[in-house]
């Protein structure tokens, strides 16, 4: 005799919480997550389902192993695991589970989701985000991105938080961690503004570049 698990249907999807690195495709025409444990290795779109990291044929998620999307229940739990310092340059997610999925005490196991929210912490420097910048570490064909203010951006790979939205697609808001600047595949006066300060930035850094090498130092 097999014990069969309880089933739920319903009639709007659950919503759930986790922390993931946003990336870029190497051609810079995709925007996505990659996940902060065992499917790190597979980024994945707003819109996705989840693959079996083994390798293995089955369907996600499946009983006698771990594969599929993970999440927890609880904004504040997810939120905690972003104090630990391998985690710190992540975003929090705000999820719907779609699909079949798992349920367990602190989250779910499922097939599919739909990112619908990403807040984007501080800059490393303590200021407001309003980018998402090269972090210097990556999957193959995808660059990792991280916090950046518009001081900060420098000459690095970069988007403004809108057209992160834009290219992520499927309707995701992406907004800063104090909730001022908020953005989603439209542009807003605010997504303007944004956008506008962080060309400024690049530009004041490039002609400060420019300077640097006009200057022709100190004669000996």
């Amino acid at each position: 005799m097999r014990l069969r698990l309880p089933e739920e249907r319903p009639t709007e999807p659950p919503t759930g919480y986790k922390i993931a690195h946003p990336v870029l495709s190497q051609d810079g025409t995709r925007a996505g997550f990659t996940g902060v444990s065992l499917g790190g290795a597979l980024p994945y779109g707003v819109l996705d389902e989840a693959r079996c990291v083994y390798g293995r044929r089955h369907r996600a998620p499946h009983r006698r192993c771990d594969c599929g999307f993970h999440c927890v229940h609880d904004s504040a739990a997810a939120e905690a695991m972003l104090c630990t310092a391998e985690h710190r340059a992540a975003v929090l997610l705000e999820v719907a589970v779609l699909g079949a999925y798992i349920r367990f005490e602190r989250g779910f196991r499922y097939a599919r989701q739909r990112v619908r929210t990403a807040t984007v912490g501080p800059c490393a420097c303590g200021a407001v985000a309003g980018a998402l910048a090269d972090a210097g570490w990556g999957r193959p064909g995808w660059r990792a991105l991280t916090a950046a203010c518009a001081g900060c951006v420098r000459g690095r790979t970069s988007l403004s938080l809108a057209s992160f939205a834009r290219l992520a697609g499927e309707g995701l808001r992406v907004r800063a961690a104090d909730g001022v600047v908020v953005a989603t595949a439209g542009l807003g006066v605010s997504e303007l503004v944004a956008e506008a300060a962080l060309l400024q930035a690049r530009l004041d850094w490039f002609q400060s570049q420019l300077a640097r090498l006009d200057d022709p130092g100190p004669q000996g």
